[in-house]
């Protein structure tokens, strides 16, 4: 009886995931097809495949102006953001210190403040300060929300790894900096790569706080898709959605490799 009821359970949780999988991979799977309509407007079905939408892409220069902004922005974004996130991850997991716990909470943060909450103060704080279409000031905004993403993985890293090597350079003389340059760093450069892997897809993709404060000189992929949408309803959209999807799919590939997802979705070591 027992047996039957645990075979009738593995195929109900089986058939409900199959559900739950198909219907989040579905919208997914119509912005594919549709970004090869040979139409001149969004819809399904369509009567044959076409290339149009893609020249098209590349043949808009605000998209690609924006694509390569984007990049930029993403690339400085998870840059600082490591580089504020493994001293601060190995401060943490290494140290006891006053103000500990409340360091931890403000480096994570931004996961708990809603982005437009942060979209409208950091327009706010822009206007004062006069750095309205600061490059700069939006890559420091982006690597304040993606430190927490960075900072997670560079954690679980440092608390995992196995400190004999690192204890046992110190005993024979090596000083902090070479044990860390030459041991600690090398074992917890996974965690610190796959911590920049996904602080760069979150910079790429953030749009919720960027719409605020983003001008026509610093408008990013997304934010310029959402301006798009809103005036016309060619499949462009569609098109460049779908090299975003692609995009990440590759980076969650190469994160998963140098990493592992499960590090990353639910802390497993």
């Amino acid at each position: 009886m027992s047996s039957r009821g645990i075979g009738h359970n593995g195929v109900g949780a089986l058939v409900f995931h199959t559900l739950f999988t198909a219907f989040i991979i579905a919208p997914l799977v119509v912005i594919i097809l549709v970004s090869f309509s040979d139409k001149g407007y969004i819809s399904m079905p369509f009567d044959g495949a076409s290339l149009r939408w893609y020249e098209a892409m590349l043949a808009a220069p605000e998209l690609m102006n924006a694509f390569w902004l984007s990049i930029w922005l993403g690339l400085g974004a998870a840059t600082l953001a490591t580089a504020v996130a493994v001293p601060a991850a190995i401060a943490i997991a290494r140290y006891r210190f006053i103000g500990r716990e409340a360091l931890t909470a403000l480096l994570l943060s931004p996961l708990m403040v809603p982005h437009v909450v942060l979209g409208v103060a950091f327009l706010r704080f822009f206007s004062t300060m006069g750095w309205t279409g600061s490059f700069i000031a939006l890559v420091l905004v982006h690597a304040l929300i993606v430190v927490p993403y960075s900072l997670r993985l560079t954690l679980a890293a440092v608390i995992g790894m196995d400190r004999d090597a690192e204890l046992a350079a110190r005993s024979l003389g090596a000083s902090r900096w070479i044990s860390f340059r030459r041991i600690l760093f090398p074992l917890i450069l996974p965690g610190v790569v796959g911590g920049w892997v996904l602080a760069f897809i979150q910079s790429f993709d953030e749009v919720t706080m960027t719409v605020f404060i983003a001008t026509p000189g610093t408008t990013t992929l997304p934010v310029a898709l959402y301006h798009r949408v809103a005036l016309l309803t060619d499949p462009v959209t569609t098109s460049v959605s779908t090299v975003m999807i692609l995009g990440t799919m590759i980076l969650m590939f190469i994160l998963d490799r140098v990493v592992g997802l499960d590090k990353v979705l639910i802390g497993k070591k």
